[in-house]
């Protein structure tokens, strides 16, 4: 539902184009005797009674606009972080990693959300080989969150991409409280050096990791999870996989 503050504005800027005022903005009803406004309310009142849908229309121009600057802001934050986002030297990479596009997905093991878009990706990354998927440890639901992704990323220290990879995978469908006894006997189910990961968690290493991806999160606005980089765009929340797909095309098309 749009709300009141928007309708309002989009009546303004509605009524300042058909009366020939100034821009909303700059319209100062202070400046206006009683009789003025008075009168000027009585016009607002009948026009829009006669034409409802122009506050509509102008709503959806503002939100357009509002779109655009948006989309705009993205642009310029993904290419001021671009070397970060796709060659930072410690996050993990799959789908194919000379494929023409890429994909970034900054996660959390304990989001909903995460967990509902895991299969899409990995949908997405099946139906089209020429994607490149980066994973970005970005942990913001409190303690079990952290404790998850530092285990992830010593896992990866300690064991390489293959370890990370399976980790990942099985923290993603965790059921139960990530502690130190799940993750010992997860890391002991794939056959993992569970004394030396758990050792290595908290790490300075470790540490530096993710706090490294907390600030590039920061500097592109990021703070919520799931949220992907795909080209050229910032894409906050769940999408399923043919969604993605679809902007993957137009990121192709853009390309070439």
């Amino acid at each position: 539902m749009r709300s009141l503050s928007r309708l309002a504005t989009g009546a303004a800027t509605a009524l300042a184009l058909v009366l020939g005022t100034a821009p909303a903005q700059a319209f100062d009803p202070a400046a206006m005797s009683d009789a003025e406004r008075a009168a000027f309310g009585a016009q607002v009142r009948a026009y829009l009674m006669e034409n409802p849908k122009v506050i509509l229309d102008a709503v959806n121009l503002l939100e357009q606009q509002q779109a655009a600057a948006e989309a705009s802001r993205d642009e310029d934050m993904i290419a001021a972080n671009l070397e970060a986002l796709h060659n930072d030297g410690y996050s993990w990479v799959g789908g194919n990693p000379d494929g023409d596009i890429t994909l970034v997905e900054f996660m959390d093991y304990r989001c909903g959300y995460c967990r509902k878009a895991a299969p899409e990706v990995a949908k997405l990354l099946q139906a089209d080989g020429n994607i490149r998927l980066i994973v970005k440890e970005f942990p913001i639901l409190g303690e079990a969150s952290v404790y998850a992704s530092r285990f992830a990323v010593a896992a990866k220290q300690v064991g390489g991409d293959d370890a990370y990879k399976q980790v990942h995978e099985a923290l993603i469908e965790l059921g139960a409280e990530p502690n130190e006894v799940t993750l010992r006997r997860l890391a002991e189910g794939l056959s993992l050096d569970a004394d030396t990961i758990l050792a290595t968690m908290d790490s300075d290493a470790v540490t530096q990791e993710l706090m490294q991806t907390r600030a590039l999160a920061q500097n592109l606005a990021i703070s919520g999870t799931p949220t992907f980089v795909l080209g050229d765009q910032l894409l906050r929340g769940y999408l399923p996989a043919d969604q993605m797909k679809i902007i993957v095309d137009a990121q192709r098309e853009e390309n070439s």
